[in-house]
C-alpha cells in the first residue's frame, strides 16, 4: 500500500513540473537571443523606421566632434599631412622650416636670440605636433568665438626689446659744475648776475674789494721798480768798459737776478688770486703803464666803464665764469663780507646731464661697459624719452639697497629735463627690429611644449575644411601684448588668438587619450 502511495506522489510531481518546461525554454531562448544581439551591436530601430519613413545615415564622428564625411583624422586623404622632416637639434622643434630654407640672416638671428638667454624648450618625445584639430564648418567657427590673425614682424609695429628696468635719477654732470667763491676775503662791491642767467666763459659775475689784492699789486709795483733800477745799474757797469772791478759786476748781476725773482713771485701771487699778467708784457711795460694796467687787472673794459679810476681802489677782485653755463644758485649781495669758504655762485652747463640707475645685483652681471649698451629713460616730470649709453658701472653694491649704480651721459640741449628728478630707465640688452611676433593669446605653454595653432592655408576660403595644425615653437622676448617667436612660424601664416584655449583643451583631451609623452602617459 505504501509503495502505491509513493508511486502516486511521483506522478503528481512530474505532471506539476512539466507545466513549467515550455516557459523555461522560451525564457532561455530570449536570453540567448539578447546576448547574441548585444555581442553583435544590435540597436533599437528608430521610430521613423517603425513608421516606415526614409532614414538618413548618421554622419558624425564622435571622436573628433565633426561630421565624419569631412573628418580629416578619420579620412586623411581629404587633407594629406605634410611629410615629416625630422627633429631639429639646433632649434629644438620638429620639422624646422628655417633650417630647410637656408636663410642665413634668419638662422643668424635665431642663433643670437637662443644664445642670449635660456629659452623654454620642447620635449622631443612629445607627439602633440602631429595632431590636427577641426571644426565642422564656418558656422561652427563663428559660434565658437575663434579669432585669427596673420603672423607679422616687429618692424610693422615696434621692435622686440629685451631690457633691464631700474629706477633712476637725473642729475647735473659733475664735470660741468662750478662752485665759485672769492679767492680772497673781502666785501662785495658789485653783483652782475642773477639766478637763472646764462653766462659765457670769462664774464664777470661779481666784483669784490679785497685788501690782499691791493697788497699783491703794490708788491708787484715795488718789485718792478727795483728790477728796473738794478737792471739800469748793471747796464751802466757793463758800458764802463772795464773801469769797474769784476766783483762789482758780479754783485750787480746778482742783484738783478734777485729782483727778477721777487718780481716773478709778485706776479705769481696775482695769478694765484685769478689775476693773470703776461710775463713778456710785464718786462716791456713802463712803471706808469704797469700801474694803469694793474688798477683794473682782469676786469673787462665794459665793466670798468662803470667805475671812476680816481675814486676806485685798485684792490678789486673780479669773480669770473670759468665756463659757459647757467647760474643755478646765487648766495651773495652787495656789501656782504665774504671769505674763501662761502660759495657765492653755482654755475652749471645744463646741456649735459648724468643719469644714474640703481640696478638689481642679479641683473648687474648682464651689463657690459664695452658693449656701449643703450639706456632709455623716461622722467616722471615729462613724457620725453632720453637716450644715452652706459659710461660707468660701479664696482660695488650699495650697502643698504644692494643695488649697483650705473651712469649714462645724457644730452639735453633744449634744457627740458630737470636735475634731481626721478624716473624709470631701461638698459637695452637686445633689440631686434624684424622679429616674428604674435599676440600673447596665441601662445600656450603646456607641460613640456610651447605651441600655437596655425590655420590651414585655405582656412578663409568659403566651404573649406576648418583645420588647425599644432605647431611647436621657441619663444623669446615677451611684453604685455606680444610674444616673439624665434623659430617655428613664418610671416603670412595665420594663427588662432582669441579662443585658442578651447583648442588647447581639445588637444590635451585627445593627447591624454592617445598616451601623450609630455603628460606622463605610458
Amino acid at each position: 500500500m505504501s509503495e502505491l502511495i509513493s508511486h502516486g506522489g511521483f506522478f503528481r510531481a512530474v505532471r506539476y513540473t512539466s507545466g513549467f518546461i515550455p516557459t523555461l525554454l522560451v525564457m532561455s531562448a530570449i536570453a540567448a537571443l539578447a546576448w547574441w544581439g548585444h555581442a553583435h551591436n544590435w540597436k533599437m530601430p528608430k521610430a521613423s523606421v517603425l513608421r516606415g519613413e526614409e532614414v538618413e545615415k548618421d554622419d558624425w564622428c564622435a571622436d573628433h566632434n565633426v561630421p565624419e564625411s569631412v573628418c580629416v583624422e578619420c579620412h586623411p586623404e581629404l587633407l594629406p599631412k605634410a611629410a615629416s622632416i625630422s627633429w631639429c637639434n639646433t632649434h629644438g622643434i620638429p620639422d624646422c622650416t628655417l633650417c630647410q630654407s637656408g636663410n642665413a640672416a634668419g638662422l643668424q638671428q635665431a642663433k643670437l636670440a637662443l644664445e642670449f638667454a635660456p629659452r623654454p624648450t620642447n620635449l622631443k618625445a612629445c607627439k602633440l605636433h602631429e595632431r590636427r584639430l577641426q571644426l565642422a564648418d564656418d558656422d561652427a567657427v563663428t559660434k565658437s568665438g575663434l579669432l585669427t590673425e596673420l603672423v607679422g614682424t616687429a618692424s610693422e609695429r615696434d621692435p622686440v626689446v629685451e631690457f633691464i628696468s631700474a629706477p633712476g635719477e637725473i642729475g647735473y654732470d659733475q664735470t660741468k659744475v662750478a662752485h665759485l667763491s672769492s679767492r680772497s676775503p673781502g666785501s662785495v662791491v658789485r653783483v652782475f648776475k642773477r639766478l637763472g642767467d646764462k653766462v659765457k666763459q670769462g664774464e664777470v659775475l661779481a666784483i669784490i674789494e679785497a685788501a690782499e689784492v691791493g697788497k699783491a699789486k703794490s708788491e708787484l709795483l715795488i718789485a718792478f721798480g727795483l728790477f728796473q733800477l738794478k737792471s739800469q745799474i748793471l747796464d751802466s757797469i757793463k758800458s764802463s768798459a772795464g773801469a769797474v772791478p769784476d766783483l762789482r759786476m758780479r754783485e750787480a748781476e746778482a742783484a738783478v737776478r734777485e729782483t727778477e725773482l721777487r718780481l716773478d713771485a709778485a706776479r705769481q701771487a696775482l695769478v694765484n688770486l685769478g689775476l693773470t699778467l703776461d710775463e713778456t708784457e710785464l718786462r716791456l711795460a713802463t712803471a706808469e703803464q704797469l700801474k694803469f694796467k694793474l688798477h683794473f687787472l682782469a676786469i673787462p673794459a665794459d665793466v670798468t666803464a662803470g667805475f671812476d679810476p680816481k675814486k676806485t681802489t685798485s684792490s678789486l677782485l673780479p669773480l669770473l665764469a670759468p665756463m659757459d653755463g647757467t647760474v643755478v644758485s646765487r648766495d651773495v649781495v652787495v656789501g656782504e663780507i665774504v671769505d674763501l669758504a662761502k660759495t657765492l655762485f653755482e654755475l652749471v652747463d645744463t646741456s649735459s646731464l648724468w643719469l644714474t640707475l640703481d640696478v638689481k645685483s642679479e641683473d648687474a652681471a648682464k651689463l657690459k661697459l664695452e658693449s656701449k649698451q643703450v639706456i632709455r629713460f623716461k622722467s616722471d616730470a615729462t613724457a620725453e624719452v632720453l637716450t644715452g649709453t652706459i659710461a660707468w658701472i660701479s664696482t660695488q653694491a650699495d650697502m643698504k639697497t644692494r643695488t649697483v649704480k650705473i651712469r649714462a651721459n645724457l644730452a639735453d640741449s633744449a634744457g627740458q629735463q630737470k636735475a634731481n628728478t626721478f624716473g624709470t630707465g631701461r638698459v637695452i640688452l637686445r633689440e631686434e627690429p624684424t622679429a616674428i611676433v604674435v599676440p600673447n593669446a596665441a601662445v600656450h605653454s603646456e607641460g613640456c611644449c610651447t605651441v600655437v595653432f596655425v590655420c590651414d592655408k585655405d582656412f578663409l576660403k568659403e566651404g573649406s575644411l576648418k583645420v588647425f595644425n599644432v605647431r611647436k615653437v621657441r619663444i623669446g622676448a615677451k611684453d604685455d601684448r606680444r610674444t616673439e617667436i624665434i623659430v617655428g612660424l613664418k610671416t603670412g601664416e595665420r594663427v588662432v588668438t582669441t579662443g585658442s584655449g578651447m583648442l588647447l583643451s581639445e588637444l590635451l583631451r585627445g593627447g591624454l587619450g592617445e598616451g601623450c609623452a609630455c603628460h606622463g602617459a605610458k
